[in-house]
Order: C-alpha cells, then structure tokens, then sequence
C-alpha cells in the first residue's frame, strides 16, 4: 500500500570541502511532503535550494540524512535504481530547458517514453497539442521562443504522467508575460495529473502559488 506521503527528508546535510575548509551548505534538513501537494522551495542565493532539490531527486548524495522517495529509500538504492524510479514516477523542467538540441519537438517529448519501452507517438502528441504546440511539431529547439521551448519540456515532464514533478527556476529565463503562461499551464497540468509538484524559485509571488512554502537561509530551513 502506498504511503500518504511523496517525499520524506529526514536529516538531511551536505558539506564540501573549499580552500578554506569545510563549508555546509544544507544543515539537518527535515520535512514531509504529501502525495498531490504543491511546495515551493525559497530563498537568497547560495542558500542551497537547488542542493536541496539535487537531493530529492537522487541526482546527488548527501553527506548525512534520509531521503524517502514515492515510499523508496534512495541512498539505499543504487545509481541505477535511482535512474529507474526517476525514469518511471519523476518528471524535470528546469530554467535552461535542457532539450537535446538534435531532436524535434516531438523527439523531445516522444524520448522519455521510448527509453522506458512504450508507445510514444501518440502520447507525445497528444501533450504537445494539449500545450499549444501542435504546429511546431518538427522543428528543432533552435527554431523555438524561449516559451515554446519551456512549453515542449513541460509537456516531455508531464508525458509519463509523473507522480512528481520537480521545477526549478522554469521562469528564470522568460520575460514575465511568457513566464506567467507558463506558470498558467504548468499548475493547471499539476492539477490535472494529480502531480506532488516542487517548485525552487526565488520569485515570492510565484511560491504563493503553491500550498506550502518552504524557506532556506544559509543552509537551514525556517520553514
């Protein structure tokens, strides 16, 4: 039976070694987040949201602490277990878009699908009509605003319908009416999917948007 909740961090740090010595950069971090629930991250620069983030995802390991993932311990899994339950419940949209600039719209979106063994025509074009993209099919992220790039990896996210979705910064790199749409369409297809969605940014009004906010300072949460 699957638990109540998405992700469970539990004494979470993560320090480096600089020039200087040691530097903390995520100290004893511990929260709860239910299935379906919207949460945003905040905080200055530097403050670790983006280590934080890292962190659920599995893309890093902590120096200390628990990350339970969609009921998984992740730092008990191997990288490859990690890679898999990403690859089947997680869905990523980041300021940079990160598309593979050698593949079409549909390619981006079809991808995640065709590495996991499904059909993925159908579904990929179904998500890039239900973002407005339908006409921008075939053509290479090159070709593409800033907007529409954002709009196929929103679509690429949401096409394996992800039981989470974790965002950081998508706005970042948008001029505020396109970063507003954006915004518009990414809660309305949380809200459809019945996503867990986490959201890292540094825009105030933005995190109001989700249910819960949670703030980082210096490494510490104060929540």
């Amino acid at each position: 039976m699957l638990g109540i909740n998405a992700i469970q961090v539990s004494g979470l740090s993560q320090r480096v070694a600089d020039a200087t010595g040691v530097l903390t950069i995520l100290n004893n971090i511990n929260f709860t987040i239910p299935r379906g629930q919207s949460v945003s991250v905040t905080g200055p620069s530097g403050s670790g949201k983006s280590t934080l983030l890292g962190l659920m995802a599995g893309l890093d390991t902590p120096s200390e602490g628990t990350v339970t993932l969609l009921d998984q311990d992740i730092f008990s899994m191997d990288e490859d277990g990690r890679a898999a339950l990403r690859a089947k419940s997680v869905g990523f949209v980041f300021q940079s878009f990160h598309l593979l600039p050698n593949l079409t719209a549909l390619e981006n979106v079809m991808l995640p699908l065709e590495l996991s063994g499904h059909e993925a025509r159908t579904p990929a074009l179904a998500m890039l009509d239900q973002v407005g993209l339908s006409h921008r099919l075939n053509h290479y992220p090159a070709t593409l605003s800033g907007g529409e790039q954002q709009r196929v990896s929103l679509a690429r996210a949401f096409v394996q319908r992800p039981a989470l979705l974790f965002a950081d910064e998508p706005t970042g790199s948008l001029d505020e009416v396109t970063g507003t749409r954006i915004i518009d369409l990414m809660f309305n297809l949380y809200r459809e999917f019945e996503t867990t969605l986490v959201l890292v940014t540094h825009d105030l009004n933005l995190a109001g948007k989700c249910a819960r906010q949670l703030r980082l300072h210096a490494g510490e949460l104060v929540e």
